[in-house]
């Protein structure tokens, strides 16, 4: 890990313990400077995700805050992703704040309280169309997929899933 991403993620762990997190949003884990886990509940009585819990896991690399990190909800045994239009049964995101409107200034709990917004705002549990393909051929790492980003729909660029699958 570069001495920038170190820096910056030790100066974002630093300020969550002193200051905390906001409410709904938890450290999980952080024992090292590469991947930390946040447990995220969405708040409100009228969420059609209440009592629900969900782990989002950051991957960071050399290039933080450069360059954001691997963002994805956990699929395992203990957690799985939220059913929303814009997150994948394997947890991978389409959300622009992890593409191209990532910003340096950005940070691990900017992206919890992201997430955690883009999950109040929801009314609909449904999955993006074309999940089930696009898990089947997914890259491990979601920022391997050119995403088309939409407000209400998300979508993988369909000539980049044509050529994974050559």
């Amino acid at each position: 890990m570069s001495a920038l991403a170190t820096k910056r993620l030790m100066k974002e762990l630093a300020e969550i313990k002193t200051k905390g997190t906001p409410e709904g949003i938890q450290l999980l884990s952080a024992n090292d400077m590469q991947e930390w886990i946040f447990l995220i509940s969405v708040l409100g009585e009228e969420t059609i995700y209440r009592g629900e819990t969900f782990a989002i896991r950051m991957k960071f690399g050399n290039r933080y805050p450069i360059e954001v990190p691997e963002v994805t909800f956990l699929a395992n045994l203990q957690y799985q992703p939220p059913v929303h239009p814009h997150v994948y049964s394997n947890g991978h995101i389409c959300a622009s704040i992890l593409g191209n409107e990532w910003s340096p200034v950005l940070n691990a709990v900017a992206i919890c309280i992201t997430m955690q917004s883009m999950l109040a705002s929801n009314k609909k549990k449904e999955r993006p169309e074309g999940n089930d393909r696009y898990v089947r051929s997914a890259p491990s790492n979601p920022k391997l997929t050119r995403w088309h980003y939409d407000d209400d729909r998300c979508n993988v660029n369909r000539a980049d899933e044509r050529l994974r699958s050559i």
